[in-house]
């Protein structure tokens, strides 16, 4: 067994769960909380569940804390903050006699555990009503047992200045409501910054050499705009946002003419919007990096929620055949590296990539460590030598033309949607069509051949073990822990178009039983294997918007695995 598979059997950890309405900051009061573990130099990992209501609703985060890498959620929880009452009526199964309940009993007449007295601390305090999730902070760190200076630093770093001092006003007043229940031990390692799936994604693009993102928002893509959009000036970035969905695509393909590597990001609706774009993109030989971010569908779907149900959508967008780059990262590691690489390879070989997410993996968030994220190659596109005749579309042997752009000197630039020559020039001419079309499959080929040199397909556990899991994209962590409970190895695909078969060969052997999870109703990551003449064996699926839960997987695989 790997050290990593053998560490989950013995880890240290901690569960959490704040609860209230939209609304209340309950985001990011969950942030804070991880940040209060992660200063303790616990890796923390965060889900956040929300209707999609402005206000109103029930919005949760379950934060979980370890001693050890994670990336996943348990159902049971060691402490429960609920600022309503509904928080404590819907998580009752996550309750049991070792939780710790901590309530608002302005909201909670009879509860078990430890009622603040919320409407009365803040109207005491003359604070904001938003700080009653400061109250709670202070009452979990002394649940805890972690310091008040720890807890008092913690907000420093999370909480503008001129809202400072009463929200460590209303914390302390939280911190002496309640007693020491348990004791947090601080660890020996570094604290880790806790980044979404989002941040680590923008994160990536810039690293790929990013110079305008362009998005309309949309859930659960639309952190990435924010967060790039917030830190443009820093990092020296564009960030645009048009009307539409169509006019995004368009003006990445207008940046893209002009030499500007361009990205996007949207979800399964706006990125329909997109195909015609993608289809022109394929065509002319214009690079652009898509953030295609799932959520269940179809049409408007449950758009808070999360899925991985686009995946053949992904695959399949737009019509006609032109070669396309499809990676799926499993956590915000993978994000931030696979970000950067899939733009400077969708610019090397002048082809669409596209980046898929979901909703798990694109606002959960996690403890972050950039030196983690494999650094990327560097991938420079071919450029124009100006020696002769410029010919955009020139025939090459591995299917790549020279680059140029308006305001070279000497050089005339066409970009055309319609069957072209080497020119750029329109035809209908039979061998023209054929040379042009055997000119993208050879490109698709000679982008395939690059990617064998990456860790297309990522495999976790003892090689010799007689069962294997496999899994894409989000639920590469909750396997990871499952599997450390039934002995089983874990096989993960990275790239998923090309897909690589020599790689997925050479990691499925010695397979022994065989189960493919996924969070889609039809098995689609197993439908691809298939078409590659590959066994995914049976599917564990789940397909009601929620991620697994490691114990829920893990009981589900005990069922499977007999």
């Amino acid at each position: 067994m790997s050290e990593l598979m053998r560490g989950l059997n013995t880890m240290q950890e901690y569960s959490l769960l704040i609860g209230g309405k939209a609304g209340e900051g309950i985001n990011t009061a969950g942030l804070s909380i991880a940040g209060l573990f992660s200063s303790l130099g616990y890796r923390v990992y965060m889900y956040f569940d929300y209707p999609s209501l402005i206000r109103g609703g029930h919005n949760f985060a379950i934060i979980r804390a370890a001693d050890r890498p994670i990336g996943a959620h348990r159902t049971r929880v060691d402490v429960l903050l609920a600022l309503d009452r509904k928080t404590i009526e819907t998580h009752k199964e996550r309750i049991d006699g070792k939780t710790t309940v901590i309530y608002d009993s302005s909201q909670v007449k009879e509860g078990m555990g430890y009622g603040l007295p919320l409407d009365d601390i803040i109207a005491e305090e003359r604070a904001s009503p938003i700080t009653r999730n400061s109250a709670m902070l202070g009452a979990l760190a002394r649940v805890a047992g972690i310091d008040r200076e720890i807890l008092e630093d913690v907000l420093r770093a999370a909480v503008p200045e001129k809202h400072l001092d009463s929200n460590l006003r209303v914390a302390a007043r939280g911190y002496s409501a309640v007693e020491s229940v348990f004791s947090v031990k601080q660890l020996d390692a570094p604290a880790l910054p806790v980044l979404t799936g989002n941040e680590a994604a923008g994160l990536g693009l810039v690293y790929g050499g990013l110079d305008t993102y362009v998005a309309y928002p949309m859930t659960p893509s639309s952190g990435v705009l924010h967060f790039l959009a917030g830190r443009a000036e820093d990092l020296g970035i564009r960030v645009i946002h048009p009307e539409n969905e169509i006019s995004v695509i368009l003006m990445a393909l207008g940046l893209a003419y002009t030499g500007e590597r361009a990205a996007v990001g949207t979800s399964g609706g706006g990125f329909c919007l997109m195909t015609e774009g993608l289809s022109f993109a394929g065509m002319s030989e214009m690079p652009v990096t898509i953030v295609l971010s799932q959520r269940p569908g179809p049409s408007t779907g449950v758009p808070t929620y999360t899925a991985q149900s686009d995946l053949h959508f992904a695959l399949n967008a737009g019509q006609g055949e032109f070669p396309r780059l499809v990676v799926a990262p499993g956590d915000p590691h993978e994000a931030c590296a696979w970000s950067a690489t899939a733009l400077m390879l969708s610019w090397r070989y002048q082809v669409p990539a596209i980046i898929l997410m979901d909703k798990t993996l694109a606002e959960g968030a996690c403890s972050f460590d950039l030196d983690a994220s494999t650094p990327p190659r560097d991938h420079e596109p071919l450029l124009e030598d100006g020696e002769g005749e410029y010919r955009r579309y020139r025939l090459t042997e591995d299917g790549v033309s020279p680059l140029a752009f308006p305001g070279m000197e000497g050089v005339t630039v066409k970009a055309n949607s319609y069957a072209h020559d080497e020119r750029g020039f329109t035809t209908e001419k039979a061998e023209e069509i054929r040379a042009l079309q055997e000119k993208l499959l050879r490109k698709a080929g000679s982008l395939k051949a690059e990617l064998e040199g990456y860790q297309t397909v990522k495999t976790y556990g003892a090689p010799d073990a007689a069962r294997t899991i496999i899994c894409w994209g989000s639920q590469k962590w909750v396997c990871i822990e499952a599997a450390a409970g039934v002995g089983a190895r874990v096989v993960q695909p990275v790239v998923l178009a090309p897909f690589p078969v020599e790689a997925w060969s050479k990691a499925m052997a010695g397979a022994g039983e065989v189960v493919c999870v996924e969070n889609n109703a039809t098995g689609q990551v197993a439908r691809l294997l298939r078409e590659h003449g590959f066994d995914p064996g049976r599917s564990i699926l789940k397909y009601d918007g929620r991620p697994f839960a490691v114990d829920e997987l893990t009981a589900r695989l005990e069922e499977v695995f007999v």
